[in-house]
This record gives structure tokens, C-alpha cells and sequence, in this order.
């Protein structure tokens, strides 16, 4: 039995797939389904857990190379949750797009991660290095 670390099965097994390059979406509770990759729901409440509870707990067993998110995150959300995401990022080279631009690399993805947060535009694409 796992006792420490990701618990969650199907996570494991989505995270257990992505190889060099793959990409895997983290999103917020209304974000888009997409019949086309493999969704993991792990929304449970309002804001439980947030895209950074999953980031920092996937980014362990994670080699992250680019990342993406909306350039509208920058302009709807104040100054403590820029340097939340950032942070929590680090040393992923983050690149921020217009959100319709963003949208258009989600089915490339090998999975997406769907999460309760309720941050505006805080939602991103991972690629593996």
C-alpha cells in the first residue's frame, strides 16, 4: 500500500505515461472537457485541491521543461498569486499566451488534470524535458 507521495491511482498511471516532450494540462474546476485525453477529476469543493496543491505534488517525479498559461492570468489575478504560480514553477520556463492560443495545445496533451481551483486563467500545460 502507498503511504507517501501521490495516492491517487489513476494519477499515478496518467503520470507513469508521459514521456520527453508529452505535455499534461493542470486546470481549474471550469475548465473545458475534452473527449479526446484522458481526465483525471480530482475537484472535490470549491478550491480543494488548487492547481498548486497539484503542481507541487506532481513536480517531485516531474522533469518540467516549458510551460504555458494565459497572459489573461496576468492581467485578472494581483500580485501574491503571480508569485504563487511562479514560484511554484520554478525552474520551468514559463511562457504566457492569449488564452485562445492556449487553448488550441490542450489536445496535444497526453492528459488533463482537473482540479477545484477557482483562480481566474490559472490553469497550465506542463511538457516533460
Amino acid at each position: 500500500m502507498l503511504k507517501t507521495g501521490i495516492l491517487n491511482p489513476q494519477l499515478l498511471s496518467l503520470l507513469a505515461r508521459v514521456r520527453h516532450t508529452n505535455t499534461l494540462v493542470i486546470a481549474d474546476r471550469g475548465f473545458p472537457f475534452w473527449p479526446e485525453i484522458e481526465t483525471v477529476d480530482l475537484a472535490l469543493v470549491d478550491g480543494i485541491p488548487t492547481v498548486l496543491d497539484v503542481v507541487r505534488a506532481v513536480l517531485p517525479n516531474f522533469q518540467v521543461g516549458p510551460a504555458w498559461m494565459a497572459e489573461e492570468f496576468l492581467k485578472v489575478n494581483d500580485r501574491r498569486t503571480r508569485v504563487a504560480f511562479a514560484a511554484a514553477l520554478k525552474p520551468a520556463q514559463l511562457t504566457f499566451e492569449p488564452h485562445v492560443e492556449f487553448k488550441r495545445r490542450v489536445p496535444r496533451a497526453i492528459g488533463l488534470i482537473r482540479t477545484g481551483d477557482t483562480t481566474q486563467y490559472g490553469n497550465l500545460i506542463l511538457e516533460s524535458a
